[in-house]
């Protein structure tokens, strides 16, 4: 028996055709607001004319690390299909699981940061709360279409630390005084409307019956259950812990396993890049 071939195959058939997908820098696909101000400029979609924005589902909790919902892709989850049947009772308790897995929005809009152009276009990830802010600047009859590339509005995104123990930060959006152009530079412009990060694309698509398996552990803890995994792009090392929910410094939310060196750190849905990380409480 060639036990080099026999490894190749099982690894094969726990694969979900991911195996061969480069590591990704998310740095050069993600902007994080920093504390203080940061001016950018909301560009249109290059995947859809009609809304730069783009609302994935990912639920959180039920693994390790947030899971792309398959409804992202038109496809059946499982999670989704257990909330829709929890539902179909009058449960109290079952309403209230229900509310648990049922997956959370986050958006997506394409940004070009003024002073950092050279970097090109990449995703800022937020919140409903930044989100229902953007649509109401869009919305204003003196501001509408934010994005127009001749026409538009650079904004103001300024984070502001917690006051103190027990706050949070916050994170305001705000419209500059003046219509600017988003560049001068005509081939510039082409390029940052062409050359964008999907952010559908840029996600781990776990498979229906990993995400089963996630759902069914969630369930049961400490039943074994036994199904093919995926290979996911930068997949972390298994931990023996659930991560939780920490504020950082400066606005937003990460998911860490563990307080301690070796933790692994969860942004945006995706593992966060070597470094230190300044939480709310001052922790590092």
């Amino acid at each position: 028996m060639d036990i080099n071939a026999i490894k190749a195959k099982l690894a094969a058939l726990n694969s979900t055709g991911n195996q061969d997908r480069e590591k990704v820098d998310f740095d050069k696909i993600y902007w994080r607001p920093a504390n203080g101000k940061s001016t950018i400029r909301i560009v249109p979609s290059a995947f859809n004319a009609a809304d730069p924005f783009t609302e994935l589902k990912l639920h959180y909790n039920i693994g390790k690390f947030p899971m792309m919902s398959l409804s992202n892709y038109g496809k059946q989850d499982p999670i989704e299909e257990f909330v829709k049947e929890l539902r179909k009772t009058s449960d109290k308790d079952n309403w209230s699981l229900s509310g648990k897995l049922s997956p959370k929005s986050r958006f997506f809009a394409p940004v070009v940061v003024r002073g950092e152009e050279d970097k090109g276009v990449r995703l800022w990830s937020f919140g409903v709360n930044i989100y229902k802010a953007l649509l109401a600047l869009a919305e204003d009859e003196d501001i509408g279409d934010f994005t127009d590339v001749m026409s538009g509005w650079d904004m103001v995104v300024e984070n502001t630390p917690a006051a103190g123990p027990g706050q949070f930060p916050t994170t305001t959006v705000r419209i500059k005084p003046k219509q600017t152009t988003l560049s001068d530079n005509n081939a510039q412009v082409d390029l940052w409307l062409k050359e964008q990060p999907n952010a559908l694309e840029v996600q781990t698509q776990y498979d229906y019956e990993y995400i089963k398996k996630k759902l069914q552990e969630y369930l049961n803890p400490g039943e074994e259950v036994e199904t093919a995994a995926p290979v996911a792009a930068a997949a972390p090392m298994d931990v023996p812990t659930e991560p939780k929910e920490y504020e950082i410094m400066g606005g937003g939310t990460v998911l860490i396993d563990k307080l301690e060196v070796g933790g692994i750190v969860m942004i945006d849905g995706n593992p966060a890049l070597v470094g230190v990380l300044e939480l709310a409480d001052g922790q590092n």
